[in-house]
């Protein structure tokens, strides 16, 4: 096996602050679902504790869903803009 000392490694690729931010407005929007979101069913027809284990789960893609339908202006903060 030949290994080429040649070449110049390439440098870690960095996110953009656009997906940072989309990443902060869902971290926002998840906590305030924990609180304000639906809530599970009690009786007969709950999920049971398949439904509490894995509630976090939904919420979080309930998360995602509204971050990539709101914008909260998140991407103007964090560049400095008003």
């Amino acid at each position: 096996m030949r290994i080429d000392t040649t070449q110049i490694p390439r440098a870690i690729p960095t996110k953009p602050e656009t997906d940072t931010a989309n990443g902060l407005e869902t971290a926002f929007l998840a906590e305030m679902l924990k609180y304000a979101g639906p809530r599970s069913i009690q009786g007969e027809f709950s999920g049971g504790i398949g439904e509490s284990q894995f509630s976090s789960m939904l919420t979080d893609a309930y998360a995602e869903a509204l971050s990539k339908k709101l914008d909260l202006g998140l991407t103007k903060q964090t560049k400095g803009e008003s």
